[in-house]
């Protein structure tokens, strides 16, 4: 495979794995919020509709990340959970950096919310030591 190609392909499955990360960070707030994560609700926030929600989850359940009883709603198991946080603790990071470079605060949320997804470990890390600086 090229380099070219190597490149597009990670960029797909980050696309992929964003995603579930972001349906995974919704959950863990509605929980948090609500005490549960209702289909209607997560579709609702998300912007798309039930059904695309409903595969969505599935997904989410197929991964471990989630589970849901009938009449109730969508719940994170551990893995999920421990997912959740490691995504809002990275789009902290970068909300913070992008801040401390001059972005104003909702530019560099919304900002965030795609760079988050796209951000190695290696310069997460660094953007956290720029910030401890």
């Amino acid at each position: 495979m090229t380099d070219s190609a190597n490149r597009f392909a990670r960029a797909r499955e980050k696309q992929a794995a964003a995603l579930l990360e972001d349906y995974v960070e919704l959950i863990g707030d509605l929980i948090a919020e609500f005490g549960e994560a209702r289909v209607a609700d997560i579709a609702e926030r998300m912007g798309v509709a039930q059904p695309t929600a409903t595969k969505s989850i599935a997904r989410l359940k197929r991964e471990g990340l989630a589970t849901s009883r009938p009449y109730r709603g969508v719940f994170l198991t551990d893995a999920g959970a421990a997912m959740a946080d490691r995504v809002r603790a990275r789009h902290r990071t970068v909300v913070e950096f992008l801040i401390r470079i001059g972005v104003p605060e909702h530019v560099a949320e919304l900002d965030a919310e795609g760079i988050e997804h796209h951000v190695s470990e290696v310069t997460l890390r660094r953007l956290a030591g720029f910030l401890r600086s």
